[in-house]
């Protein structure tokens, strides 16, 4: 994802939530609400696709077999939480190549 929007941190979530919302903050009117894009195409837009730049979509990108399994487990299911609560998501757990090399101190 990109944007020419100023970016004050590089945590994802909040910056997924303005993407489906096109809210930049809580009580603010959504700005061009007609261009939100869907929770799918938001998160598309951080791993398949980005992979597909790097022309690496065989190596990475998705979790399927014989890709390297980099993952993070997420402290809320994204699809069950309403949109403007996305930027509140804390990662719990990083996997790299199938090895967990960070833990959250819950």
């Amino acid at each position: 994802m990109g944007s020419d929007w100023p970016v004050e941190s590089l945590n994802p979530f909040p910056i997924i939530q303005t993407g489906a919302t096109r809210r930049t903050g809580p009580g603010k009117e959504a700005f061009f609400p007609n261009q939100a894009l869907t929770l799918d195409q938001m998160l598309a837009g951080y791993t398949r696709n980005n992979a597909y730049t790097e022309f690496m979509e065989k190596q990475v990108g998705s979790l399927e077999t014989g890709k390297l399994a980099d993952l993070i487990v997420l402290s809320q299911d994204l699809y069950k939480i309403p949109a403007v609560q996305i930027g509140k998501t804390k990662v719990l757990l990083t996997m790299v190549d199938g090895r967990i090399v960070w833990r959250s101190g819950l």
